[in-house]
């Protein structure tokens, strides 16, 4: 039989969906699972957004541009101007979700052998789409200790070679919930302007942000405006994770100009969804701001619970809707893979015949061996009263853990 090739081979698998069919294989035997290991926002699409999608009036579902449709460009346009940011409808580019236009730009601005750099604990697909394009990945590793901060310069110059390319920041950050401040922007703008290499900032959650600070997007960072490429999304901030429908911006003409072949060779972005996607960005500010309160009130009570539990531990993140916490516990994933094959907490009051959570280990999401073998993430996506359940179950489960023979 033929073999797959080495990228088959060494592409890593994702942290998050790893254990899904423990989770499965779980809720096959009736036991409730709390579902804390992905990013799927519960919350309901916009309304005007469905009511887009039942009413489309065409005869044909053609193909768009491959730059997406130019309304919908234009309706990003206006959006970025209500956060600062000076983009026009020909400095976007639509997209099949942000991980097209992440993986659209690393092959647009990369070559095979180049190197990047990206923070760890890091968004565990990165990495994945840097073997598909052939790209070398070096870490700078921010830690638990101070809430996962951007780490230092030194940090950043040290992993610099004569093949590094770029630099990858996800802000508000995924999977830590870090957001980084203005302070650290301008610092690795200077890293960047000094050696003349991308930025890629990857700005999905940007509607999430749990400070009073002014809002600071990298295509605002004066003196790099060339160097920058943002990446975006729809999924996260109006709940339409499956329509995939994401976006890259930019103000480097050469760059949009490679993109702009790679999407003429996959032809167009869904029609669909690009439908839905421009019905959700006008007329929908109340919808974002219950949004914002829901996930605002969701952290809050999730991170005190956490901290709550004996030996647990989870710095307080200031934007998107994860956190990566410390357990009491020497392996996260034997411990994750148990409460799904081996845990189930029965209480009379909860009206089912067992319960347990699912988690995502954090080691997935380190390149550096070894490093947060203890630590999970999690996503605050549930409503409240499944967050307390969840909580409880995992208080109870760290206990059985720790009491096994």
């Amino acid at each position: 039989m033929p073999e797959i090739s080495n990228r088959g081979s060494v592409i890593p698998a994702s942290p998050i969906r790893k254990l899904t069919p423990f989770a499965d294989a779980a809720k096959a035997r009736g036991i409730k699972v709390y579902h804390l290991n992905i990013g799927q926002p519960d919350l309901p699409t916009p309304r005007k957004a469905l009511d887009a999608l039942k009413t489309i009036d065409r005869t044909t579902l053609e193909y768009s541009p491959s730059q997406g449709i130019k309304s919908l460009r234009e309706k990003l346009s206006s959006y970025y101007g209500k956060f600062g940011i000076d983009a026009k409808p020909d400095d976007i580019i639509v997209t099949t979700g942000g991980s097209e236009a992440l993986l659209l730009t690393f092959m647009a601005c990369l070559n095979p052998g180049d190197e990047i750099i990206m923070t760890e604990p890091g968004y565990a697909n990165y990495l994945s789409f840097a073997v598909t394009a052939g790209v070398t990945v070096k870490t700078v590793t921010s830690r638990i200790e101070n809430g996962f901060a951007l780490p230092s310069v030194e940090d950043f110059e040290a992993a610099i070679t004569d093949r590094t390319k770029a630099i990858l920041i996800c802000n508000p950050n995924n999977p830590t919930g870090y957001l980084y401040s203005a302070e650290e922007l301008y610092r690795l703008r200077d890293i960047v302007k000094q050696h003349d290499l991308f930025l890629f900032s990857d700005e999905v959650y940007r509607e999430f942000r749990y400070t009073d600070a002014p809002y600071l997007s990298a295509l605002n960072l004066e003196g790099i405006e060339d160097n920058v490429i943002v990446i975006d999304s729809v999924s996260k901030r109006y709940s339409e994770c499956g329509i995939r429908i994401g976006m890259i911006v930019s103000h480097n003409k050469q760059v949009m100009g490679a993109i702009l072949k790679f999407c003429q060779a996959r032809l167009s972005p869904p029609l669909l969804g690009q439908i839905v996607a421009e019905a959700s960005i006008e007329g929908t500010e109340e919808y974002s701001k219950e949004c914002f309160d829901e996930y605002i009130g969701r952290r809050n009570f999730f991170i005190k619970g956490l901290n709550e539990i004996p030996g647990v531990y989870s710095p307080m993140p200031n934007g998107a809707f994860y956190t990566i916490a410390s357990l009491p516990v020497e392996d996260a994933e034997d411990f994750c893979r148990w409460c799904l094959t081996d845990f189930c907490y029965h209480d009379e009051d909860s009206g089912c015949t067992g319960e347990t959570v699912m988690m995502a280990p954090a080691q997935g999401f380190y390149s550096t061996p070894g490093i947060g073998k203890n630590q999970v993430r999690m996503a605050y996506v549930l409503e409240i009263n499944s967050l307390k359940r969840a909580l409880l179950v995992l208080e109870k489960a760290l206990e059985a853990y720790g009491s096994r023979g």
